[in-house]
């Protein structure tokens, strides 16, 4: 399988994610330059992985200025053609930008950067991302995101109940405000999921938890 891992300026977990799907899983993974000419066409890649950091510095809000790139239109097409896309942190935060997932990230209710690990609890276990789960399973997952309360208005929460939209739910004190509690969310197709916590670093016994491979472990098992 072959993923790419869209880069803006500014992104800082690309290579986390490079590791994640490169080095742990054994799958072929490149780096893509949201500049370059490889971007305006992303259809010979399987996945598109958009990592976390603070595009353009995060200058305006998170995801803003990275939602104006060349490359989105190949991501929303990329997208539209029921390939998996995963957003993580800013990553996240482009997609909302985007409109490729509903709501808003806002900034943390205690208005500070937080960062550890938080217990997720999986809301919908069979979609592309989640299938490795266990429905209602608590798992361990790092974060670190000052823009991490996802909000999002009573209708649309409705609307993507009614879809089962929501993968994952803070099932700690970490939801930083977020609306029910919500940590990861996916569009009506079910191919694109965003998430604040990043499974990414928690793929390896070294870095203290394995949670997170089996996120990456889903989107192999239903897509090859």
């Amino acid at each position: 399988m072959k993923f790419a891992i869209l880069v803006f300026p500014g992104s800082s977990c690309d290579v986390d994610m490079h590791r994640a799907v490169h080095d742990v899983l054994g799958e072929e993974a490149s780096y893509v330059w949201h500049t370059d000419k490889e971007a305006e066409d992303l259809s010979n890649f399987d996945a598109v992985l958009v990592p976390g950091g603070a595009s353009y510095g995060d200058y305006l809000r998170p995801g803003a200025l990275a939602k104006g790139s060349k490359a989105m239109a190949s991501l929303c097409a990329f997208a539209a053609s029921g390939k998996p896309v995963l957003g993580v942190g800013n990553g996240f935060q482009i997609l909302t930008e985007a409109h490729l997932l509903p709501g808003a990230l806002l900034q943390n209710k205690g208005l500070k950067f937080k960062s550890g690990t938080t217990k997720l609890s999986v809301q919908n276990a069979d979609s592309l991302f989640t299938a490795e789960y266990e429905q209602g399973e608590d798992i361990t997952i790092p974060f670190a995101h000052q823009y991490g309360n996802y909000y999002v208005d009573e209708e649309t929460l409705a609307d993507m109940k009614a879809n089962n939209q929501i993968a994952f739910t803070y099932a700690d004190h970490q939801d930083q405000g977020s609306t029910d509690k919500i940590a990861g969310v996916l569009n009506k197709e079910g191919n694109v999921l965003g998430m604040m916590p990043l499974p990414e670093r928690a793929v390896e016994e070294v870095l203290g938890h394995v949670d997170g491979l089996r996120l990456f472990k889903s989107i192999l098992k239903r897509v090859e």
